[in-house]
């Protein structure tokens, strides 16, 4: 009696014929091609039409295939005259600042001021003893008299020929040196006493009354607050756009703000920093504002043609040149250099965008120089052509 076959060794039987069968038509080496054979296959409608029917001009290649165009999107530039707004950090020093000092040695006195005083241009600050220096003036004034007298004989006795030129000339140059002598003496005086060289405010006195004091010792420090100067460093890239008399904003660090001009801008740039010297003037006629206070400048610039657009919109070029990527109206994109003027709540604003051009703001760093786009706006609505 035949052996009875198990159920479970007919159904591995089965399965091994099917495998058989599936092995020998090779339909397995095309697993995971079909998908990309099906993505580089051309829709059946086209491939229909662009297709001849002779079988002759079918293998010939298609050189005149459409381009692929990209969707993008894009606006119009609206452009505007804007005023490029420059930051800077500054702190406030006096218009004017000079440090008095002795003209001459000798013991004080008078001292006419004290730290804190209001003084006058030309006001005495301090005098010192004189007593030699005002006799010297005495006796060359009197000497300057005789000698005028002597040369007012001399001319007429040379008028009536007593006298001969040559004795003259003596006379007159007696006169002369007498007259030199007095401006010395007269100097010498006018050094006993210092006076305020401007109208300020007496910041600091390092003397006291009474004192014996030298040449060239340090009496009291001077300074004019009205005007009141802001000191701050421009960058180079740009101090190009600062020019003196240009309006500024300054706000001090108590709150205050004020609004001064550019009296200021320097030509050499520091060697450590490449930053250039800027001074703005601000009024201050009751010397509210003291010196040395840290300071937060605004200055606008000269109104530039521009653009404002969204902070999405900046991409790089090849080279990292900041720019945005634009589409005329033949609808080929390109990349077009820009240059950020201001960082606004709005949007950054630009200057350098062509005006005959739309600004690609979706899709721009998918598309290269070159690309033909085509702009969301510019296609059929939906259905249009159903």
């Amino acid at each position: 009696m035949a052996k009875k076959i198990k159920g479970h060794t007919i159904a591995a039987l089965i399965v091994l014929v099917a495998t058989a069968a599936w092995v020998g038509t090779g339909e397995f080496s095309s697993v995971g091609s079909r998908i990309a054979l099906a993505a580089q296959r051309p829709d059946p409608g086209m491939e229909s039409a662009a297709t001849p029917a002779d079988p002759d001009t079918a293998a010939a290649p298609d050189t005149a295939a459409p381009q692929l165009r990209r969707v993008v999107e894009a606006v119009v530039p609206a452009f505007e005259d804007h005023a490029r707004l420059i930051r800077l950090s500054g702190v406030t020093a006096p218009g004017k600042r000079a440090v008095l000092a002795a003209r001459a040695s000798g013991a004080m006195e008078t001292l006419a001021i004290s730290a804190g005083d209001t003084v006058e241009a030309d006001a005495l600050v301090l005098s010192l003893e004189g007593v030699e220096a005002q006799a010297a003036v005495t006796i060359a004034q009197t000497q300057l008299e005789q000698s005028l007298r002597e040369l007012d004989v001399a001319e007429k006795l040379l008028v009536a020929g007593n006298r001969t030129e040559m004795q003259l000339i003596a006379t007159r140059a007696a006169a002369a040196t007498a007259q030199a002598q007095l401006d010395q003496a007269l100097a010498t005086l006018d050094r006993l006493q210092l006076r305020a060289p401007f109208a300020g405010y007496i910041d600091s006195v390092e003397v006291e009354r009474g004192e014996w004091i030298t040449a060239g010792t340090e009496i009291a420090t001077l300074l004019s607050l009205d005007p009141i100067e802001v000191k701050a460093e421009v960058s180079e890239l740009h101090v190009r756009y600062l020019r003196p008399g240009a309006e500024a904003e300054v706000t001090l660090a108590d709150g205050q703000t004020l609004r001064g001009t550019v009296s200021f801008v320097g030509k050499e740039a520091s060697a450590l920093t490449r930053t250039f010297p800027v001074k703005v003037s601000l009024a201050n006629p009751d010397a509210a504002i003291g010196a040395g206070m840290t300071a937060e400048v605004k200055l606008y610039a000269d109104p530039v043609r521009s653009v404002v657009v969204p902070r999405s919109v900046i991409t790089l070029s090849a080279e990292g040149e900041l720019g945005v990527r634009v589409v005329g109206d033949d609808g080929i994109a390109h990349f077009s250099s820009v240059e950020l003027l201001d960082d606004t709540p709005t949007g950054l604003v630009l200057t350098g965008v062509p005006e005959d051009v739309r600004i690609i703001v979706v899709g721009q760093d998918l598309v290269r120089d070159g690309d033909l786009v085509t702009v969301a706006g510019d296609l059929p609505a939906a259905g249009a052509n159903e």
